[in-house]
Formats: C-alpha cells, sequence, structure tokens
C-alpha cells in the first residue's frame, strides 16, 4: 500500500477525472468508467490492499476489488444494466493481462498528479 490514502469518496472523484483514452480504449466522455476496471481495481489495491476480485458480464470478465471484507467496485457506473458479481478471487497477473503495462502506469500517473494538487491532502490534514 501506499504511505497515503485518499477517501474513498474522493478516490472515486479523481478516478473520473484521471480516466482516459489513455488508460482505456475503451473510455468515452459520456462514460468515463468503460474499460476502466483492470487498471482501476491494480491501482485501487496500491492503494487500499485487499483482494481483486472478478465477475463475467456480457462481453468479458468485470474485475473489481474486496478490502476489508466488503466489496468495493469503483467502476460499477459503466453498466447501464445490474451486475451479478460472482466474487471469484482474481489476482494483479490476471487484471494486467487485461489492460497493459502502459495503462496501469498512466492511472497511476495521472491519480498521482491529482493527490500531489493537494486536493486530497487538504482535506486529510483538517
Amino acid at each position: 500500500m501506499l504511505p497515503f490514502a485518499p477517501s474513498l469518496q474522493d478516490l472515486a472523484l479523481a478516478l473520473e477525472e484521471a480516466w482516459s483514452s489513455g488508460t482505456s480504449t475503451k473510455w468515452t466522455p459520456d462514460n468515463p468508467a468503460k474499460g476502466q476496471c483492470s487498471v482501476t481495481c491494480l491501482v485501487v489495491q496500491d492503494l487500499f490492499g485487499g483482494e481483486i476480485l472478478k465477475t463475467e458480464v456480457p462481453g468479458g470478465t468485470h474485475f473489481y476489488n474486496r478490502i476489508g471484507g466488503a466489496r468495493l467496485d469503483m467502476t460499477i457506473s459503466q453498466f447501464d444494466h445490474s451486475v451479478t458479481f460472482d466474487n471469484a478471487l482474481s489476482s494483479r497477473a490476471e487484471a494486467l493481462a487485461d489492460t497493459s503495462l502502459e495503462q496501469y502506469c498512466l492511472l497511476r500517473l495521472r491519480l498521482g498528479s491529482i493527490v500531489n494538487a493537494g486536493s486530497f491532502r487538504e482535506a486529510e490534514e483538517t
């Protein structure tokens, strides 16, 4: 885990800003979470630890996290239908195989820039 982690609410806002066509080829301005599940679950695990889980959805595999026993899906907004979660244990290697090292590094960089801009640190210090 990283030494500083934003709140989940702040993280959700920062991710929406950090996601781009560079972090997922399926990204669109109207649906910024689309295709971001694998790269996002890796970064969330970097920040908060926990496990990477997966479930099958129409069109492929959807990745998300379990932290402290609770499911955390930062990209659920990409779906216009309900998702049945299998909660099948996955791994960093499997999630990375669904994205690329370049996309992962870009999301880390973009998210780090947002965090370092001060919005999370100011909230954390008050």
